[in-house]
C-alpha cells in the first residue's frame, strides 16, 4: 500500500513542486490542507499539474459565528494533545498588537481554534496519514496541526533552512537537526578557519522594483477582495483602511528612523566589559513560536540588566531588518534607554563587531548566539534551537536562572572539536540548495516581487516555473524520500 502524505500548502506556492514529484516519481498518496487566498484557490480548483486525493482550503471551514465557543472541548483538545490553546491564542499576530485593522473579542478567537481542531480531528480521521510534509510552521493554525499530528504519531516531515547558507534540513522537529549523524567531513585547526565557513546570510531584497510596486497597488486598486469576508487574516483590510494605514506607516517609519539616527549609538567605545543583546525583528516566528515564553523583548531586556554582574554593561542593538517592520516605537527605545547599564546600538552595527567586543552574547532565538560561537564567545539563549548542543550554549530554563546563568558563562570557552562536531551534523543532516532563490524567484514571478499576496496564479506561469525548478525539486523529493523510507 503507497504512503499517505498529507501536505501543509501556504501562500509560500514554491513548495508545490514537492508533491507533483513524489506523486509522478514514487506513486505516493497526496493530500493537502491549504491555506491561501480566493485567487490562489483558483489555481487549485482548475491545476491538472498534482492529482491530490484530497483537498481542504482551511478558510473555508471557518466562519463569524455567534455561538459560544466549547470550552470543554477546548480542555479536551489540551489534554489529548498536549497543546496549549490559551498560549497558542496570545501569540497569534493575527490576535494581537501587530494587526491593525480588526480588533478579536475573546469568543471568537477561542471559535477559530475551536473549527480548526475539529477540522484538524476530522481530516486525521478520514486520511489516517503516514506523513505530514511541511514547511517551519509560522501561524498558530499550522503549528496547531504540527503539534496534534506528532501528539497522534503520525512522521513529521519539516523542511527549513539551517543557520548556514544554502543548507537545508529535514527532520521532524523545527529545533533538531535530524538524524544526529555525522561524516567528519571537516576537522577546522582554528576558530579563523572556522570562521569561513560560517557566513551570514546575504541580504536579499524580498520587494521588488518600483514598478512591480506601482503594479501591486493597481491590482490592489481595482480588483475585488473576497477574502475580507472568508479570511479571518484579511477581516477589516478594506481599500480605505489599507491605504490609510500606508500613508501613516510611511510618516511613522521616517519619524522613528529620525529618533533612531539621532539617538542610538554607533561608534562603540566600551570601557566596561559588555554582553552583547541583539534584538530581533517583530513579528517573527522565532519569537512567537520558538520562544513563546519570551515574546516581550523589553521585558527580557529589562531581566538581563537586573541580572548583570558589577561592573558590566549591556549592549542592545536593534536589528536592520526591522525597517521592513516600520522600526519599533521611540517609547519601546526610551522605555530601553532608561534602564541603568544599558546602552542601545545603531542597527547599522556590524553584528560581527558587536560579537568580538563582548564578553557573552544571549539572544532569544537568533543566529547570532551561533556566531558567537565562531569567535570564541559564550552564549545564552532562549528557545530550542539546534545549536543548543554546543557546550559553550546555555539554554534558559526560567527567567529566574538568568544571574546564575550569565555567572557561569562568562567562564565558558569554545572548544573547538565541540564546534567541528557540530559542522559536521550539519554536514551530515543537511541539503546543499538555494532555497531563498526559489522563493525569490516565486516572488518575482507572481507576487509582483513580493508586494502583493492575494494573486491569481496562471496555470502556464506556474508551469515555467516549476520547469526551471525542476532540478531542485528533484533534489528535495530525493532527500524527502530518503527520510520516508527510513
Amino acid at each position: 500500500m503507497n504512503s499517505k502524505i498529507i501536505f501543509w500548502e501556504s501562500d509560500a506556492l514554491a513548495f508545490v513542486g514537492l508533491p507533483k514529484i513524489l506523486q509522478e516519481k514514487y506513486n505516493f498518496d497526496i493530500y493537502a490542507i491549504i491555506d491561501i487566498t480566493d485567487k490562489q484557490k483558483k489555481f487549485f480548483q482548475k491545476q491538472e499539474l498534482i492529482k491530490f486525493s484530497k483537498i481542504w482550503y482551511l478558510h473555508d471551514h471557518i466562519s463569524k459565528t455567534k455561538e459560544k465557543p466549547n470550552m470543554e472541548y477546548l480542555k479536551s483538545i489540551e489534554k489529548k494533545y498536549g497543546v496549549d490553546i490559551s498560549l497558542l491564542i496570545s501569540n497569534e499576530r493575527f490576535f494581537n498588537k501587530w494587526n491593525l485593522y480588526y480588533k478579536f473579542s475573546s469568543n471568537e478567537k477561542l471559535l477559530i481554534l475551536e473549527q480548526e481542531c475539529k477540522l484538524f480531528e476530522k481530516i486525521l480521521d478520514e486520511v489516517q496519514p503516514d506523513f505530514l510534509i511541511t514547511g517551519m510552521t509560522t501561524l498558530h493554525h499550522q503549528h496547531l496541526f504540527y503539534e496534534i499530528c506528532k501528539a497522534r504519531g503520525i512522521k513529521v516531515l519539516m523542511f527549513r533552512q539551517s543557520f548556514f547558507i544554502g543548507k537545508q534540513i529535514l527532520s521532524n522537529e523545527f529545533h533538531s537537526i535530524g538524524n544526529i549523524k555525522s561524516n567528519n567531513k571537516f576537522q577546522f585547526n582554528s576558530l579563523e578557519d572556522a570562521q569561513n565557513y560560517f557566513k551570514t546570510r546575504p541580504y536579499r531584497p524580498w520587494l521588488g522594483s518600483k514598478t512591480d510596486y506601482l503594479k501591486a497597488i493597481l491590482k490592489f486598486l481595482f480588483l475585488s477582495n473576497t477574502n475580507i469576508k472568508t479570511h479571518y487574516t484579511y477581516y477589516g483590510r478594506t481599500k480605505f483602511s489599507v491605504l490609510k494605514r500606508t500613508i501613516f506607516s510611511t510618516i511613522k517609519k521616517r519619524l522613528r528612523e529620525s529618533f533612531i539616527n539621532k539617538n542610538l549609538i554607533r561608534d562603540i567605545k566600551n570601557t566596561k566589559p559588555l554582553i552583547y543583546f541583539p534584538l530581533q525583528e517583530e513579528p517573527e516566528r522565532g519569537l512567537l513560536i520558538q520562544a513563546p515564553n519570551y515574546t516581550n523583548q523589553i521585558e527580557v531586556i529589562t531581566n538581563i540588566a537586573k541580572a548583570l554582574p558589577a561592573g558590566y554593561e549591556l549592549y542592545v542593538k536593534e536589528h536592520p531588518g526591522s525597517v521592513f517592520r516600520e522600526w519599533r516605537s521611540i517609547s519601546d527605545y526610551k522605555k530601553i534607554m532608561k534602564l541603568p547599564n544599558v546602552r542601545v546600538i545603531h542597527p547599522s552595527v556590524k553584528s560581527k563587531d558587536m560579537i568580538e567586543k563582548s564578553s557573552l552574547v544571549i539572544v532569544i532565538s537568533s543566529t547570532t548566539g551561533l556566531e558567537a560561537t565562531f569567535y570564541n564567545k559564550p552564549s545564552i539563549i532562549f528557545a530550542d534551537l539546534d545549536y543548543s548542543i554546543l557546550p559553550s550554549v546555555h539554554k534558559i530554563e526560567s527567567i529566574t536562572e538568568l544571574p546564575s546563568a550569565i555567572k557561569t558563562s562568562l567562564k565558558k570557552e569554545v572548544n573547538l572539536s565541540d564546534l567541528n562536531h557540530y559542522i559536521n551534523l550539519i554536514e551530515a543532516n543537511s541539503l546543499e540548495l538555494d532555497y531563498d532563490a526559489i522563493n525569490l524567484d516565486f516572488m518575482h514571478s507572481f507576487h509582483h516581487g513580493g508586494n502583493l499576496a492575494d494573486v491569481e496564479i496562471p496555470i502556464n506561469k506556474m508551469k515555467l516555473f516549476l520547469e526551471r525548478h525542476n532540478a531542485d525539486f528533484d533534489k528535495i523529493a530525493a532527500e524527502f524520500l530518503k527520510k520516508i523510507r527510513e
